[in-house]
């Protein structure tokens, strides 16, 4: 289940409706899909795109999405550090981000132009966009496996926009949530000092 650390306001959000009241007036999208007995582990991409069909179709209708595909990353994944050096930059793209953790987790850090950077946690049943120019990036969690349903209008609009003294420098890409229990006196674990 997702969650949202403002690092600037000390604050972290937990409840659902909570989660998606915050990330409404960004023009995000939350939702969380069941995923125990929908899908195996080792599911095909073919399998997981057939189980989520009505989800997917309802998405293409409401966001103008044409296509659908999977993404698998795990610490096996060849030149893993290269791919996520990618993401893990703020940048913004011509086009929605769509994404459904299927298997997985990572954090989502939004720099909306109104309000503080946050951050949010997605696991396995998350659903999340990021609107079109919306600075953002993204961080695998430890265990680096993370496995999705993405959603474009067409694949050119994939391609990140950088941006030159990005905020992402400030903020560790660090996970939190029930695996990653934060301590007493314990150092926020997503801002960096």
């Amino acid at each position: 289940m997702a969650s949202i650390s403002i690092p600037d306001e000390n604050r972290t959000l937990t409840d659902v409706e909570e989660i998606r009241t915050f990330l409404e007036p960004f023009g995000i999208w939350y939702e969380n899909w069941d995923v125990e007995g929908r899908v195996g582990v080792d599911a095909t991409n073919e399998e997981i795109l057939e189980a989520y069909a009505p989800e997917i179709d309802r998405l293409k209708e409401k966001g103008g999405f044409v296509t659908a595909d999977i993404i698998n990353v795990t610490q096996e994944t060849p030149n893993l550090e290269e791919l996520l050096a990618k993401f893990d930059k703020e940048h913004t793209h011509d086009e929605d981000e769509v994404r459904f953790v299927v298997k997985g987790s990572g954090v989502f850090h939004i720099h909306p132009a109104e309000g503080p950077v946050f951050a949010v946690l997605v696991e396995s049943g998350d659903l999340i966009n990021v609107p079109k120019d919306t600075l953002h990036w993204f961080n695998l969690c430890d265990d680096k496996n993370i496995r999705c349903i993405r959603l474009f209008e067409e694949m050119s609009g994939w391609t990140p926009h950088y941006v030159e003294d990005g905020v992402h420098v400030k903020y560790s890409p660090l996970c939190w949530g029930p695996s990653y229990i934060q301590q007493d006196g314990d150092i926020d674990p997503v801002v960096k000092l």
